[in-house]
């Protein structure tokens, strides 16, 4: 960081499926203050699941205008503005850049069969015809999933079966990319945001380009691809509209930004090789920053390119984390509540019951599969169910058990990670909504049996993520001095008297896969997560 400078500040946006949260932060990642503005989930038969980018929009200018007009900067001195947003969404837009459609975001698996008719073939490499399956890995790291979660996914959904859409559509742009065009009325990707489309060939970190093989071989239009920057890159200046709206100067800079992933890497403050992270939020993830491209096909992880220009992070994510608290809240114990049916609050009781409950939940085993699975095992017909329950479970139980069964999952993931990168990870910051709870935190030590660090605003990680990359594009930081701005709130280190109990409960969580995913398979394998 510049010696001497006079502080600025980025408006930052944290764009999530639940709604949009801009943010202002200082260049040097001090969070300032956010507002809050949620926005609609639509979901349909046979998988789909949809948001309407108009709603984002409007909740991104309600959202920030509020914080803006509450005047704790002066507005003069917000230099620069960054979104991240949900990743694996698709927003169709026309030659005016109006949507088409609704957007189809990450949950959404009509693609699926899609997918499959793409890709077929006799001999196969996990579920890939041999030949397409060790091009992709080679060129990419990666390729399109078989739960048709991915935008290349719903590109062939909207080639395949609307064609309308596919044929009157200029351009497909991931979330972070739409917002950006509404922004600055230009249209681009970032090497981050594009790469699940898995058309760009990442051999050469420095390199990236779309590689026009593998556009062909899908069949899609590349002319309906976005052009390609840097996340560090100034896209341009904000609309003329959009500033005055909001009462930004005109001469406020949009930086290209990054998806959530990437900005939540970067704002939890492991931007060095190896240094993990772990996010708890709706999904969750652990990840790391590493010096090579890699692929683990077999459990769905990838080494791909970072929001920080010529660095690679280990990609990993598994669907439902604190999803399954909002599960418990409004489909189990509050659904007729007013009071209680989506609000914040019950996580706190939550927290207050699952302290009083004893550790192993009396041996109940939640498994958090709710909405099928993504690492480390790809498997879309696996779902969530409580185990071993008796007539003297309480409810004190069920609820820890839910945070046990999501931290369950997340040691299988940091297995197969630190399999990925051979080596522990003996300390993890620890950020998203779920790291706001102490005790879920003292879980996740307990059974990973790891330093958990509470990064300090866990919540705004996403954005604080935004605001560094602005900051470093716009030249008022670096990445390396990144980690000595990050606070941490707590250490959590491993309670021993529960390693054997914790132990032997996750290698029965292990076991209720095994034993039950032809089962699952039987009963979901003709429908899709609803």
């Amino acid at each position: 960081m510049c010696a001497g400078y006079e502080v600025k500040y980025i408006l930052a946006i944290d764009h999530g499926t639940s709604g949009m949260k801009p943010a202002i932060v200082s260049t040097n990642g001090k969070i300032i203050g956010s507002e809050f503005e949620p926005t609609p989930l639509y979901l349909s038969a046979g998988g789909g699941a949809e948001q309407n980018p108009s709603e984002w929009w409007d909740a991104f200018l309600k959202a920030a205008k509020r914080l803006i007009d509450k005047k704790l900067v002066d507005p003069e001195d917000i230099v620069g503005v960054c979104n991240s947003s949900q990743w694996s969404g698709t927003v169709a837009v026309d030659e005016n850049g109006q949507q088409l459609m609704n957007a189809i975001i990450w949950m959404d698996t009509r693609g699926a069969p899609c997918v499959e008719r793409t890709f077929h073939g006799r001999v196969k490499i996990g579920g890939y015809p041999a030949l397409d399956a060790l091009r992709w890995l080679r060129k990419t790291g990666g390729i399109a999933s078989h739960s048709g979660k991915d935008p290349i996914a719903h590109i062939l959904y909207l080639k395949q079966e609307r064609p309308e859409i596919y044929k009157e559509a200029r351009w497909f742009l991931e979330p972070t990319d739409f917002i950006n065009l509404r922004l600055t009325g230009k249209v681009a990707a970032s090497y981050a945001s594009i790469m699940i489309y898995w058309l760009t060939n990442t051999r050469k970190i420095n390199r990236i380009h779309y590689d026009d093989s593998l556009v062909r071989r899908v069949g899609v239009d590349k002319g309906k691809l976005p052009p390609l920057l840097k996340s560090t890159d100034v896209l341009g200046p904000v609309c003329k509209e959009v500033a005055d709206c909001l009462g930004l100067s005109h001469e406020t800079k949009v930086l290209v930004g990054a998806p959530d992933l990437h900005s939540a890497i970067i704002g939890s403050g492991a931007v060095r090789d190896y240094q993990g992270h772990i996010y708890v939020g709706t999904s969750s993830w652990i990840t790391c920053h590493v010096p090579f491209k890699k692929t683990d096909i077999s459990h769905n992880i990838a080494s791909l390119p970072s929001a920080i220009p010529g660095r690679y992070f280990v990609a990993d994510e598994q669907e439902t984390a604190g999803a399954c608290l909002n599960f418990l809240r409004d489909r189990v114990f509050y659904s007729d509540d007013p009071s209680r049916f989506g609000a914040k609050e019950v996580y706190k009781e939550f927290d207050r019951i699952v302290e009083k409950a004893p550790a192993g939940s009396g041996r109940v085993i939640f498994t958090p599969w709710l909405y099928g699975e993504r690492t480390p095992i790809e498997d879309h017909t696996v779902r969530g169910a409580f185990y071993n329950l008796s007539l003297d479970v309480d409810r004190s139980q069920l609820i820890r058990s839910v945070f046990e069964g999501v931290a369950f999952n997340s040691r299988w993931v940091l297995g197969v990670v630190e399999k990925f990168i051979k080596r522990p990870m003996d300390t993890l910051n620890m950020i998203g909504g779920g790291a706001q709870s102490d005790i879920w935190c003292q879980i996740y030590a307990d059974v990973l049996n790891r330093n958990i660090q509470q990064v300090e605003d866990p919540i705004q990680a996403n954005a604080r993520g935004a605001a560094f990359i602005a900051s470093v594009g716009l030249g008022y930081l670096t990445f390396d001095a990144i980690p000595q701005l990050i606070a941490i709130s707590k250490v959590f280190k491993p309670n021993p008297d529960n390693r054997r109990l914790y132990d032997e409960l996750f290698g029965q969580f292990l076991n209720i896969y095994k034993a039950n995913r032809l089962l699952y398979r039987r009963l979901n394998s003709t429908v899709c997560v609803q």
